[in-house]
């Protein structure tokens, strides 16, 4: 169940709240006792209250998840859409929440603006406020990847989603199967969608109640499947007819995005595997020792990677040579009429596999996102929980790593310094957690230059392992 922390630093002095989320998931559990709702790794087990007949019958019954209201239960991440602030997962569902007291406050349907049938979980936003996400949508016809904006004022006080368009409607190459996301990128002009060989099944994920499977059951990983990068001009909607193709790859999180002399610049974290999401069955996360060892060395590692596109690809473009300038061993080469091949370059030194890859990224957004950049923050992944914080200077791949044995740090928040003059400048907020501590948890503060701790405020009480977060920054 989601599970909202809120940390408050005022006047040299930190306090920690933490409240669960009051969504209609957390109320059937709490009234049944168990888990009513079907989630992404769990499937909701009959009643055991009912008789065999009535289990039985349960089995047919359309999943929630597909129903009209969905599972609401929103753990991943907060964002914001006109100021205000929610908390979101992969559904229709959102949450709007009170970010001083995290009470929640409103439940918002993406589909009653428009017609998706979810979201994801992080949108881009502007520097005007204007919003930018994808969600799918389901018809006769098959599965569509939908680019939506959201305009950044309101009209009326209660409908922070009035205004929302889809921007355009992409066909999914297989219409029973479509791929997999978790976030896009986005430069100043573009929304870059990465459709990958991680695909759902959507015969399964329907029956699968049925079938007893839960809906990450429906999912797979297809290493025959090429990665397509799909272009959508941000102002037009226009789709790129030009398709940029890699070898396969997940990616779950971007790094940034920009243009430069006539190229887009693509940085994910990506691996040449898509089995990640199978890694924290919970089955996995109950083992320790060899046997923990043992999942973990079976793993595909996560790292940050460059890609870039040229823009300018025409019918006198040539084939089979790379259109890439010097100055990244990154290449793009003209297969064919309307498609590029390309490989990456790597955004790390070798120093980096030490540390088993690097996931999480965050970069100072507010000033550099969609443009030139030079550094980003995230987890290193030695463990199936990041267990170091690591800062990325791109100029000369160097990097800088806070580590201690036993801590286990959540995803870097960049927080820029009051009139900071310099990229760097500002401090690294991370929640770190010690598993074999009772009542060990505490907010790091690091130095975002330096990448030396500031100081610590520790937490009288235990906290889960998370996910994504923001920094609300008031006066």
């Amino acid at each position: 169940m989601a599970l909202l922390h809120q940390f408050k630093i005022c006047n040299g002095q930190v306090t920690y709240k933490s409240r669960f989320l009051s969504s209609d998931s957390y109320q059937a559990n709490s009234e049944h006792n168990r888990i009513a709702v079907s989630e992404f790794g769990t499937v909701t087990m009959p009643d055991p209250c009912k008789n065999f007949f009535q289990r039985f019958l349960s089995r047919f019954e359309i999943p929630s998840e597909f129903q009209v209201t969905p599972t609401d239960n929103a753990n991943v991440s907060f964002v914001t859409y006109k100021g205000d602030y929610y908390v979101s997962t992969e559904t229709n569902i959102m949450h709007k929440v009170d970010p001083e007291t995290l009470e929640t406050t409103k439940k918002v349907d993406w589909s009653k603006f428009i017609a998706v049938n979810g979201a994801t979980a992080h949108p881009h936003t502007e520097p005007d406020g204007t919003s930018y996400n994808m969600g799918n949508s389901y018809s006769g016809k098959g599965a569509y990847y939908n680019i939506i904006r959201v305009p950044p004022t309101k009209s009326t006080e209660d409908e922070t989603l009035e205004g929302a368009t889809v921007l355009c409607s992409i066909p999914s190459a297989d219409k029973t199967k479509p791929s997999y996301y978790h976030s896009f990128a986005m430069s100043k002009n573009y929304v870059v969608f990465i459709e990958q060989p991680i695909k759902m099944d959507l015969l399964k994920i329907v029956t699968g109640k049925l079938r007893g499977k839960s809906i990450s059951a429906g999912f797979s990983w297809d290493p025959k499947l090429n990665t397509v990068f799909h272009l959508i001009h941000k102002q037009t909607g226009t789709v790129s007819s030009i398709k940029y193709v890699a070898k396969p790859m997940s990616t779950f999180h971007q790094i940034n995005a920009y243009e430069e002399d006539g190229f887009l610049i693509v940085d994910m974290c990506a691996s040449d595997d898509g089995q990640a999401i199978a890694n924290y069955n919970i089955q996995n996360l109950r083992k320790s020792g060899e046997a923990l060892d043992e999942v973990y060395n079976t793993l595909c590692r996560v790292f940050p990677r460059r890609f870039v596109l040229p823009l300018n690809v025409d019918d006198d473009t040539p084939y089979s040579q790379n259109l890439n300038q010097p100055g990244s061993s990154a290449t793009a080469m003209r297969i064919s009429q309307h498609k590029v091949f390309c490989t990456h370059e790597d955004l790390h030194g070798e120093d980096l596999h030490q540390y088993g890859g690097l996931e999480f990224p965050q970069i100072n957004y507010g000033k550099y996102n969609t443009r030139p950049y030079r550094y980003f923050y995230g987890c290193g992944f030695r463990h199936l929980v990041g267990d170091t914080l690591i800062k990325m200077d791109l100029k000369g791949k160097r990097m800088k790593v806070w580590e201690h044995p036993g801590l286990y740090p959540s995803e870097p928040v960049f927080v820029p310094a009051p009139n900071a003059t310099e990229e760097d400048d500002g401090v690294i907020l991370s929640v770190v957690i010690t598993p074999h501590k009772d009542k060990g948890t505490f907010l790091l503060v690091l130095d975002a230059k330096t990448f030396e701790e500031v100081g610590r405020a520790a937490v009288p009480v235990n906290i889960p392992y998370g996910f994504h977060g923001t920094f609300n920054a008031t006066a």
